[in-house]
């Protein structure tokens, strides 16, 4: 049976869209980019298949759909730019079945101007059909927040930019299903240049508030207390907090890669959030020094390896340096998280912590590096010999705070 919806790739991109469409009850065909699709729990793809969700194999599938979304990864390349390969093997794919009237939206994470000068070249080449006469175009920036349960689709409002104004009216009466409101960019070049502002500025004010966790320490001052009463100002400030490293899959971008333009703020932010993984380190040697201990031969367990709370995901996650910088010192590692049964650093397992309690007394030094919910760190905090929290979540004086 035809699908009214093709979600390509099912990645972190492409699956919530694909859950959120099967919710709101349109049937959706799923079709890979790659080897792997997302993380979805046996319950999760039950209840997909059952609002009439299908996994493709055939690629032909996708020529009998009403609007195809391409939602490949575009990890960042060997050059440190974007990777467009797999938003290039799909929009192939695609464009051999492409039909008249059909809307392609692209989600994917871009530079400015990929889908007019890189995407539309492909679909058209490879149909015969031109973009904004026989289908339509668009662009809407993947606002996803993975396992925050506060922020769902439907009460996410969705950028769109299409080629031409019927482009975007055809991708927006297609959101219109999935979510409470859409908002019209002027052009797809808008839209994407939307996905690169939200995605720098999270960089960029983490990389403010890992500063501050620096100069805020040397000072003696508590960076968490500041932060709480900073945020209680209604306007002008929106509170972050610091951290071991960024994670996740949108990385920042600056264009250099691509233009030859750098975004001066960016780049100083990925100096920032990339020394950060070291600057843990180095607290932790400092605390087991304050204690006696060295750190070569000092057994050490890190919690929470994935890239944010109560998810399975590692992508970007900050604990596999610090565990090779902690190694390299010479210390024995092990970890501990409730999402990831098994472990390895360069290739090398990391023993895997089977009683939580157990193997923070045991530790000379507890690392929270991320705050899963099932930690209760005021238990952690009696029971670990030495506890430095990178995340500000142990309650005031349990723990030393990053």
């Amino acid at each position: 049976m035809p699908a009214d919806l093709a979600v390509i790739g099912l990645g972190p991109y492409g699956l919530p869209l694909a859950q959120a469409a099967v919710a709101a009850g349109i049937t959706t065909l799923g079709y890979r980019t790659g080897p792997e699709p997302g993380p979805l729990s046996p319950a999760e793809l039950r209840r997909m298949l059952s609002g009439g969700f299908r996994q493709a194999t055939n690629p032909a599938e996708l020529g009998r759909v009403r609007t195809a979304v391409i939602c490949a990864p575009t990890p960042r390349g060997a050059d440190g730019g974007l990777d467009l390969s797999q938003v290039e093997t799909a929009a192939r794919t695609l464009a051999a079945r492409l039909r008249p009237h059909t809307t392609v939206i692209l989600e994917s994470p871009v530079y400015p101007g990929t889908t007019e000068e890189f995407l539309r070249p492909l679909l058209e080449d490879g149909s015969g059909l031109h973009a904004g006469r026989d289908f339509h175009l668009a662009y809407s920036p993947s606002r996803v927040a993975p396992g925050n349960r506060d922020v769902t689709p439907a009460t996410t409002p969705k950028v769109i930019g299409g080629l031409t104004p019927a482009c975007t009216e055809s991708a927006a009466a297609f959101y219109g299903r999935l979510t409470d409101k859409v908002v019209r960019a002027r052009g797809p070049r808008e839209a994407e240049t939307v996905q690169l502002l939200e995605t720098n500025y999270r960089h960029v004010n983490i990389a403010l508030v890992n500063e501050m966790a620096v100069l805020c320490h040397d000072l003696g001052v508590d960076l968490w207390d500041v932060i709480r009463c900073a945020e209680t100002k209604p306007f002008g400030f929106q509170a972050f907090r610091p951290g071991p490293g960024v994670g996740g899959h949108a990385v920042p971008l600056d264009l250099t890669a691509h233009t030859g333009r750098t975004l001066r703020m960016v780049e100083l932010a990925q100096q920032v959030n990339s020394r950060m993984p070291g600057y843990v380190v180095q607290r932790a040697a400092a605390l087991l020094n304050e204690h006696g201990k060295s750190a070569r031969g000092a057994r050490v367990l890190l919690l929470g390896v994935t890239y944010k709370p109560d998810l399975a995901d590692q992508q970007g996650a900050p604990a596999q340096e610090i565990a090779l910088r902690l190694m390299e010192l010479g210390a024995s590692v092990s970890y501990h998280d409730p999402h990831v049964p098994a472990w390895s650093v360069l290739g090398h397992p990391v023993p895997r912590a089977d009683s939580l309690y157990e193997a923070a007394a045991d530790a000379d030094l507890t690392i929270l590096l991320q705050q899963h919910r099932t930690y209760d760190l005021q238990g952690l905090s009696v029971k670990a010999q030495l506890l430095l929290d990178t995340r500000g979540a142990a309650p005031t004086g349990a723990a030393h705070r990053l």
